[in-house]
């Protein structure tokens, strides 16, 4: 009976007509048992192949439904091997031979999602962001960095685009001016995160810190021996380097402590507490200089916030001093309540206070920032080579009389040898003259204007602009900066700092055989124009208290 059916022309027509997947689930469907009998409207038990005809119509088999309502089983399975093949290539070559089209709506799509329709596993390039530096004239620049780029290499960037000389110095700095408010952002720090919890008034300026790195070069210069506990629980001097590694080791971090005025929340007045500065966060007392637990309160915690230095203390804060520093949070837009507003003595403190807080929440962090530029040194980088800077152990007093030169170790040797070298470059001056160069009763147009293209040259400030430059470029020894005098038209002014208290020396004109010459110890040592007077000074320390070192200069983007 099973002969009288040609399955493979029934299953050949019924593919002709029904879908793949109805026809692949129907044969799922089959058992390897004869199907059960089921009785006619006679009552006489038929079996369901012999229902159908030998060569049945395909219109017959589209139309005729299955007796009771019941799926038509085969009396035996069988593997269609063409269907299956067919949906495997389907699979398989349908995608592909689909074009790629573009997307019209890319912005609707996830951030891992394609930006065309169909090709949905190809990988997809890191998202770009538009941020915008200022230079210290307050004109912008526009910047694409993608999302990974930190600070130090936008620092790069712009180095690299104004033709600026490359040194560890740049910085990225957060300004806000609503709070007043205003931070050196980290060499590691992603600059589209720090944008993001930015306020829309605020800004990313580009310029000089010296003092970022300088405590790991100086270091007790920073931390003074009676605001560290670890210190005073030694009993000794302790070297610069032990103190360093004990500020970078997480197992035995000393402490920061001293008195501090911080701003009553919601008043504005001050209150003068004890406070000290951990590696778990920012404590205060609540019962004199006492370090009980019960006595503790909590003021800031180091991982969730930022250290700010405030620009305008006195006129928005009401600060009884000059030396404020803040405490913000790190994520958010923080309101003025959230703030945590301090203020120390004198800039040391406040220096100190705030130099910690940076080592004690980054740690050995802040030790690899500092020795990257170091070892790019050797090394040619991607937008320009590495200048070497000057400093001060190479910049020495020679005596090249002799045969061979010789470094003058003995100071007075060595200021008598520098007022030597003043009185010869007076004399070729005068040389010069003599040989055809512009006569001695007019003096040189170039001499008296060629000091104006130095970066050191500020112009006409205040003085009150010039220490405000001097603190923005952070207050090391031998930063300095010259501004034309406003007191008296023909004379100017160097600005020095040193340590960290900024002084003003005032360079008056000497004339001297119909020539006109300058000097700041009253004529002791004359000079023809302030590149000479610079130069002269960045080797020899003469009548000020150091060597000039680091010129404060502005930079244009």
């Amino acid at each position: 009976i099973y002969d009288d059916v040609d399955l493979e022309a029934l299953v050949n027509d019924m593919t002709s007509l029904l879908p793949y997947k109805s026809l692949h689930s129907t044969c799922k469907t089959r058992h390897s048992d004869p199907a059960p009998p089921f009785h006619d409207s006679h009552g006489n038990g038929v079996r369901s192949n012999e229902l159908a005809p030998a060569r049945r119509p395909a219109s017959n088999l589209a139309t005729t439904p299955s007796p009771l309502g019941q799926k038509v089983r085969r009396s035996k399975p069988m593997r269609i091997l063409a269907v299956r093949q067919l949906q495997e290539e389907e699979q398989q070559v349908r995608p592909a031979s689909l074009p790629a089209i573009p997307n019209p709506f890319p912005e609707l799509c996830s951030p891992t999602g394609s930006p065309t329709l169909g090709s949905d596993s190809l990988p997809q390039p890191a998202g770009t962001h538009i941020i915008q530096v200022f230079g210290e004239d307050g004109v912008g620049k526009v910047v694409e960095v993608p999302a990974d780029m930190t600070a130090r290499d936008v620092c790069q960037l712009l180095v690299y685009k104004s033709h600026c000389l490359d040194d560890e110095c740049w910085t990225l700095v957060e300004h806000h001016p609503l709070l007043g408010l205003e931070r050196c952002v980290e060499d590691h720090e992603l600059v589209v995160q720090v944008q993001a919890y930015m306020f829309p008034d605020s800004k990313f300026f580009f310029r000089k810190n010296y003092a970022k790195y300088e405590f790991f070069r100086k270091p007790l210069n920073f931390f003074p021996e009676q605001m560290v506990a670890w210190c005073q629980d030694s009993n000794g001097t302790i070297p610069p380097s032990q103190l360093l590694q004990t500020f970078l080791n997480s197992s035995r971090c000393p402490e920061i402590q001293g008195f501090l005025y911080m701003k009553e929340m919601g008043r504005k007045s001050w209150k003068k507490l004890f406070v000290f500065l951990r590696r778990s966060g920012l404590y205060c007392s609540t019962k004199g200089m006492s370090k009980e637990p019960r006595h503790l309160h909590l003021l800031s915690d180091l991982d969730e916030s930022n250290v700010f230095t405030v620009t305008a203390g006195r006129k928005m804060y009401n600060a009884p001093t000059d030396y404020q520093f803040c405490i913000k949070p790190c994520k958010g837009r923080a309101e003025l309540k959230e703030l945590r507003v301090l203020c120390a003595e004198d800039e040391q403190s406040r220096t100190c206070w705030m130099t910690a807080f940076r080592v004690l929440k980054y740690g050995i962090l802040l030790y690899q920032n500092y020795k990257i530029p170091h070892q790019r040194k050797t090394a040619s980088s991607n937008f320009s080579t590495a200048v070497r800077s000057v400093s001060e152990n190479s910049l020495v007093a020679m005596d090249f009389s002799g045969r061979t030169g010789r470094v003058i170790d003995n100071p007075a040797e060595a200021l008598s040898a520098a007022k030597e070298e003043g009185h010869t470059w007076r004399k070729r001056s005068q040389r010069m003259n003599v040989l055809g160069n512009p006569c001695p009763q007019d003096p040189p147009i170039l001499t008296s204007v060629i000091h104006r293209t130095q970066l050191w040259f500020h112009g006409r400030i205040m003085r009150e602009e010039s220490h405000r430059l001097i603190t923005q470029q952070g207050q090391v020894d031998g930063l300095f900066l010259l501004r034309d005098s406003r007191s008296n038209p023909k004379a100017f002014v160097l600005t020095l700092c040193h340590h960290q208290k900024i002084r003003h020396f005032q360079i008056l004109p000497y004339e001297e055989d119909g020539q006109v010459f300058l000097s700041l110890d009253d004529g002791s040592t004359k000079f023809m124009d302030l590149i000479h007077l610079v130069e002269f000074y960045q080797l020899n320390r003469g009548a000020l208290p150091c060597k000039l070192k680091h010129p404060c200069t502005m930079v244009t983007l």
